[in-house]
């Protein structure tokens, strides 16, 4: 048993007696898109055996009453309603239909009562919000698509909001980021009851890598939670975005705002899910970007345009953030760039397996791999490139782009 699968056991309760851990209950909902809903069905409703895949038992359970309606306007039947429920040790909870409204009570209910009794509870994508409406992400870590983050946080304060990782696994309760990171958790899974060998063997099956390295910051959309546009700080935010090339710090959005610094990140961590310094440091990042990409600047130039006190403080915080140096980012950009003719249709560098994202094993190889990140830095000043030591918390939301050239997408 590998180390993430003996600390994720050490943190399941005792599964009830009448559920079996490889019994796999998925919920569905009218409204939900196909794709996310189809990726437990594909892992873990197809017999794989002759591939090496241990084989789980799938119970594709009604949510609510049906026929449930789903993208496209197709219309499904599920052949189990959630009664079924009671003998999954698993129950997957896909994408949720709207993050604006409430689960059906009957399926919160049947969800924590099948927490109670010892099953592992995963939500792919928003499916983390019908988790969070039961209770059960209350004063854990949890993931969702990058978009949704600063809404869950806000919604739901005392769940610990990390839209960096791909997935999150704190034992007995599971989250994913959105769409594909989906597939991540689900091999996570079979990884995690089966091995290395087995979850391998279904990767080359689906014909994705059993492990990516990274996370989902790189896909960061740089624009902030529509909730902020009606706030005061949104012309403290637009003045930051106008004036990157500008050397201030976080002191100085407080004072925009009349605010002391304290009620000044209070009141950005409640609006958006991000400490003000981790959002200030990525737009300085992703302005460093499209200058890397669109201009004959230096990198030494670039840092002085995007507000970095020195070259160093760039590099450092490029690296960490994008996995590369300014330097080879530009020369991946370009030399890929006349292949496709736009960014998305350019293929990713290969870059080496690591431990998974969102466990501890994972968290402890990237600690050990890398300096501290941005997400760790507590500094007042921007560009210092003076991170200190200290573990991500909910607030690390940052604000960013989609992936580019020459970039790994994350596992």
């Amino acid at each position: 048993m590998s180390q993430d699968s003996a600390a994720a056991t050490e943190a399941v309760r005792k599964l009830s007696g009448r559920r079996r851990r490889e019994v796999v209950a998925v919920l569905l909902f009218s409204g939900g898109p196909i794709f996310e809903s189809s990726i437990p069905l594909s892992v873990f409703g197809i017999d794989r055996q002759d591939a090496g895949v241990p084989r789980y038992r799938l119970l594709v359970c009604g949510g609510e009453e049906g026929p449930l309606r789903t993208t496209g306007g197709l219309e499904l039947t599920a052949p189990y309603g959630l009664e079924a429920i009671s003998r999954a040790g698993t129950v997957v909870v896909p994408a949720w239909r709207s993050i604006t409204s409430p689960p059906p009570a009957e399926a919160l209910d049947a969800l924590r009562r099948a927490h109670e009794e010892g099953a592992r509870i995963v939500g792919l994508c928003t499916g983390a919000f019908v988790l969070a409406a039961a209770g059960l992400l209350d004063g854990r870590p949890a993931t969702t698509h990058w978009m949704y983050a600063p809404t869950l946080a806000k919604r739901y304060p005392s769940v610990h909001v990390d839209p960096r990782e791909l997935f999150v696994d704190d034992g007995d309760v599971l989250t994913s980021a959105g769409t594909a990171a989906g597939i991540d958790l689900c091999l996570h899974i079979v990884r995690t009851d089966h091995g290395t060998e087995a979850a391998g063997a279904l990767a080359r099956r689906l014909v994705v890598p059993p492990r990516r390295s990274g996370g989902q910051e790189r896909y960061l959309d740089r624009s902030l939670p529509e909730e902020i546009g009606s706030d005061p700080l949104a012309e403290v935010v637009a003045w930051a975005l106008e004036h990157l090339h500008e050397q201030f710090d976080v002191e100085t959005l407080a004072a925009r705002a009349y605010m002391s610094r304290r009620t000044f990140d209070r009141r950005f961590r409640s609006l958006t899910g991000s400490a003000p310094l981790q959002w200030l440091i990525t737009q300085r990042v992703l302005q460093a970007q499209r200058l890397l990409e669109t201009s004959e600047y230096s990198v030494d130039e670039v840092a002085g345009r995007c507000g970095f006190r020195s070259p160093v403080a760039l590099r450092g915080h490029f690296r960490r953030q994008l996995g590369s140096s300014p330097a080879a980012y530009r020369a991946a950009y370009r030399a890929r760039r006349p292949q496709g003719g736009n960014a998305e249709a350019l293929a990713p560098a290969i870059e080496p397996t690591v431990p998974a994202q969102g466990t501890s094993a994972g968290r402890r190889a990237t600690a050990a791999a890398t300096p501290p990140g941005p997400h760790a830095v507590t500094s007042a000043t921007v560009g210092a490139g003076q991170p200190e030591h200290g573990k991500p918390g909910p607030d690390a939301y940052s604000a960013g782009r989609p992936a580019l050239p020459g970039q790994r997408s994350a596992p």
